[in-house]
């Protein structure tokens, strides 16, 4: 939690003024509204549009499946803003009273009202790249590769991970049983069942039906983040033989806190992507 914090203070410091910001913006559709819970979502745009539409990055917290809201990540929206990138930032119901299956859901809603309305805030609906760090990387991936979230992967220009964590949760649960309670509550999330660990899993759902992938991780990272992001990609490679896979000499959060300044470099780089894929 005090990563949050930090980040929170310093994106007040460093935030832009050339941004705006639209909050609070209901995109569930009434099946997908648990009760207790109303995730909405923020929407950052420059003030000063250009004429063409802008491509879309719709950001995924991270936060272990259990923690971590939209509010956190205003710097980040921002920053793409001042990029000409529309940024898309949703809340999603957190673990344990949903499990990985209805955040995918809800990440797929998210997709879909993109789509359908990013027009209105200068937004290109064929230019919508996912984005997610940590369990977002995950919630990411999943509800583009996954079939079962009815999402059509040629509406998806991109996914771009940082420090993706989840990617193999089957690895993952069976080296390491999953537990009930507690800050890495992987049996509510994922529940106990293995062939749910799997249908969780981004890695097992790799095809040459995938959108392109830009992928950062971090050298200094969890253990298990690592191995499964080289995994993922070893396994990509089969079908995508040209991923670019950045590894930086950094641990899990810095990743993201990166960002923060400006981030200069990795922004440059995720330009670049958006940018080849038009």
């Amino acid at each position: 939690m005090k990563y949050h914090t930090i980040a929170i203070i310093l994106a007040l410091i460093f935030s832009s003024c050339k941004a705006e910001k639209i909050k609070g913006i209901t995109y569930l559709p009434q099946e997908l509204q648990v009760e207790d819970t109303n995730p909405k979502m923020d929407i950052y745009t420059p003030k000063e549009k250009p004429t063409d539409l802008m491509p879309v990055i719709i950001f995924i917290h991270g936060g272990n499946w259990n923690h971590g809201t939209k509010n956190t990540y205003g710097f980040y929206g921002k920053d793409l803003a001042k990029r000409n990138i529309v940024a898309v930032i949703p809340t999603y119901t957190l673990s344990p009273k949903v499990t990985y299956d209805t955040q995918a859901k809800q990440v797929a809603a998210a997709i879909q009202w993109t789509k359908d309305n990013i027009k209105n805030y200068g937004g290109d609906p064929s230019q919508i790249f996912m984005n997610g760090h940590s369990a977002g990387g995950e919630l990411s991936a999943l509800a583009v590769m996954n079939p079962k979230y009815n999402v059509d992967q040629n509406d998806i220009s991109g996914i771009i991970l940082n420090d993706a964590a989840g990617l193999d949760m089957y690895w993952q649960n069976t080296v390491n049983p999953p537990k009930v309670g507690g800050f890495y509550d992987y049996g509510s999330t994922f529940t106990m069942e293995p062939e749910n660990w799997k249908d969780a899993s981004p890695i097992y759902f790799i095809s040459e039906e995938n959108p392109p992938f830009l992928i950062f991780n971090g050298k200094r990272s969890i253990d298990a983040i690592v191995k499964t992001n080289d995994d993922f990609v070893e396994k990509l490679r089969e079908v995508q033989p040209d991923v670019d896979y950045i590894k930086l000499n950094k641990s899990h959060f810095p990743m993201m806190l990166q960002f923060i300044f400006g981030g200069g470099k990795q922004y440059k780089t995720m330009e670049r992507f958006i940018e080849e894929q038009r």
